[in-house]
Parts: structure tokens; sequence; C-alpha cells
């Protein structure tokens, strides 16, 4: 399936503007731990995705997005909520670590 993909010209809508959390995969096509991270990322999307958004961002092609998130290195994931980030992870993670987050935000 893949996750639906953001670029510079649709974050501010699609991410800051979301009336839902918002999970957002900063990747790019040279980086081999972000095509590790995105089956385990699809997977919380299958379990979360009816309560919150999940969407990923190459930084190769959207460089603007990451650097006004201040996204310094790859993998990093974010989860957005009212239009602010207010959780970041830089590298891999395990996904207990991002189910935690997620479920931390959606359940406060």
């Amino acid at each position: 399936m893949g996750l639906r993909e953001v670029t510079d010209a649709t974050f501010e809508a699609e991410v800051l503007g979301s009336d839902r959390p918002v999970l957002v995969d900063y990747w790019a096509d040279w980086c081999t731990p972000c095509r590790q991270l995105e089956p385990i990322i699809e997977e919380l999307e299958a379990r979360y995705g009816d309560r919150m958004e999940f969407v990923k961002i190459d930084t190769g092609e959207n460089p603007i997005s990451a650097a006004e998130q201040q996204v310094r290195g790859l993998p990093t994931v974010q989860i957005f909520a009212g239009g602010e980030a207010v959780r970041t992870f830089q590298g891999s993670k395990p996904k207990t670590v991002l189910r935690e987050a997620i479920e931390a935000q959606l359940c406060p």
C-alpha cells in the first residue's frame, strides 16, 4: 500500500493544518535505515490510521519542509498535533517506541 506522500507545496495544509494528529516519516532514496523503517510505519498506519494521519516526505525532493521542521538526520519521524511537532525521533527506532508515542498522543 505505502504511505501517502506530501511535498513542500502540500506540507502546511496536509500536516500543519490537519484536524487529526499526523505522523510524518522524513526519508530519502539513499537512506537504507529509512527503507527498513517504512514497513514498521506502514504496520502502525494499519493499526492507527483510523484515528491519525500517516504521511511521508522525500527530503531530497522537498528540502524546505525538512529544514523548517529542523530535521537534521534521516530517518526522522515527527508526530504533529494542532500544527506543532509534539514528538521527534531521529534514527531508527523500534516499533514499540513509536507505538507508545502514538498511543500517548491518541490517549493523553
